[in-house]
């Protein structure tokens, strides 16, 4: 910690702690020492969205009250939401969430249920709160996924239109207004430049880690990178001449301080009920479903088959890095389906032109891409891993030049032909020019929410012969080198 000033206020901000649970509950302890410290009423304590994140099996097993008891126990004044929260919850497990007692102010300006046309009770644009005599109005937005949102019942709109009229509405009326920012640094920057009136952007979304505070005109911005690894603090002043704040901010790294003992506790409560609820058993198998990133394999033919059949498309088609393992032979649980695909990545129905198939197949033969290492895009993975198919055939040579390797490659029989739309199931994480990027270029996008991949997985497990179609093989190899 650095030395105390005679700050009349400690802003203490976390962001995109992405279910790094431990990291939570050494942040409880940084945010109870603050306050054994400075006192309560000069503390303030808030989180800017993608705390929960349900690749963890705690957060997936307890529908995110796991998260929401750390953010209780540490004592967090105000939250906004992320798209971890908003785009993989539905509204009505948010709304079993955030009606808990002494919850925290939940702000976001720019969502709306779309059955109303208004915020749920427990959902407000900004909120008011006083802190050893100075008053702040603190504003929530959260990224502009509109497409996405509509299906699982919001409304999201323009944020930086949100956020300029709630500025509009507080000014006056409070000492500091402080933006709560899911939007990513290039939007934090631009609102800092296009509304007049913002004295603090606290950022999120992009992972965006500021270890010196940004200043824009008369804006400060912070952010605290992601994972939890730092927490902000941002030391509050009010000009005795001006009447205006001063900011002193840095990031404090989480990992020297031990986890608050009733964090933990709170993390063991729920790592035995999500252990209990994700034992249920989904399928036996007789068989194993092998699966290895760099070939053809089995599981991963199951759920591009899945997409396939999900979507009601010609083709399925997924990066096989999507899953993390085989399945033995004997009982398949839920919690087993989660740890081998954890990434919350929806399926998606695409309308493409034949060369983009084309493409991503060619680019699926060689190494720089299918091991190629991904974040982000919702992917949980390690690597990319080879497209695996449903719908096709394909016959290649591996001995031939990059990118013309292909010799054969027919959908239900006919040639892929390049001109051709073909209508392909697979996930969202492509749309966002992720991994195979040529199928990003689709003529039209139909999105599967709330349902994630591993939800298709389930479904196929049930099906014997789906259990016996993903053995037969889609790739053939021509020539001396086989690698499928």
């Amino acid at each position: 910690m650095t030395d105390r000033s005679q700050a009349q206020v400690v802003l203490l901000h976390s962001n995109d702690i992405h279910s790094r649970l431990e990291n939570a509950a050494r942040i409880a302890t940084i945010i109870a020492e603050e306050r054994r410290t400075n006192g309560a009423d000069r503390v303030l304590a808030v989180d800017c969205g993608d705390h929960m994140d349900r690749m963890r099996q705690e957060t997936e097993g307890s529908d995110g009250m796991v998260n929401l008891e750390l953010l209780l126990e540490a004592g967090y004044e105000v939250v906004t939401l992320g798209n971890n929260e908003g785009l993989t919850y539905s509204s009505e497990v948010l709304s079993n969430l955030y009606k808990q007692p002494s919850q925290p102010a939940v702000v976001c300006a720019n969502m709306e249920l779309t059955s109303t046309g208004e915020r749920p009770e427990w959902m407000h644009p900004y909120t008011i709160i006083d802190k050893n005599g100075i008053n702040f109005g603190i504003i929530g937005a959260t990224a502009n996924f509109y497409e996405f949102y509509l299906l699982l019942g919001w409304t999201t709109s323009e944020p930086l239109q949100a956020i300029r009229a709630q500025v509009a509405e507080l000014r006056g009326k409070v000492d500091v207004i402080v933006v709560m920012s899911h939007l990513g640094l290039p939007l934090d920057q631009r609102m800092a430049m296009e509304i007049d009136g913002i004295d603090l952007i606290l950022g999120a979304h992009t992972h965006h880690l500021l270890e010196e505070p940004l200043v824009i005109r008369d804006t400060t911005i912070c952010a605290a990178g992601k994972f939890g690894d730092y927490i902000g603090r941002v030391e509050i002043t009010i000009d005795k001449m001006t009447g205006r704040p001063l900011f002193k901010g840095e990031c404090i790294p989480t990992g020297a301080f031990q986890e608050k003992a009733q964090a933990y506790d709170i993390i063991l409560k729920y790592r035995e009920i999500s252990r209990h609820r994700l034992s249920r058993v989904v399928s036996t198998l007789s068989v194993p479903l092998t699966q290895n990133p760099e070939r053809e394999s089995p599981f991963s033919n199951l759920l591009a088959a899945g997409l396939r059949k999900w979507t009601d498309a010609e083709i399925g088609l997924v990066n096989s890095g999507q899953l993390l393992g085989s399945l033995s032979i004997g009982d398949v649980t839920s919690g087993e389906l989660h740890a081998l695909c954890p990434s919350p990545i929806n399926p998606c129905r695409m309308i493409i032109a034949g060369e983009y198939i084309r493409t991503a197949l060619e680019q699926s033969l060689l190494e720089d891409f299918f091991r190629k290492p991904i974040k982000g895009y919702g992917f949980r993975g390690v690597v990319l891993g080879k497209l695996a198919v449903d719908g096709m055939n394909i016959t290649y040579d591996n001995t031939r030049p990059a990118m013309n390797k292909l010799i054969s490659v027919k959908v239900n029989g006919e040639e892929l032909l390049d001109a051709k739309l073909y209508t392909v199931g697979s996930i969202d994480m492509f749309s966002f020019k992720a991994g195979y990027e040529s199928l990003s270029k689709a003529e039209k996008f139909d999105y599967y929410l709330p349902q994630f991949i591993r939800d298709v997985i389930e479904h196929e497990l049930a099906i014997p012969a789906s259990l016996q179609l993903c053995h037969e093989h889609r790739w053939h190899q021509t020539g001396a080198i086989q690698s499928n």
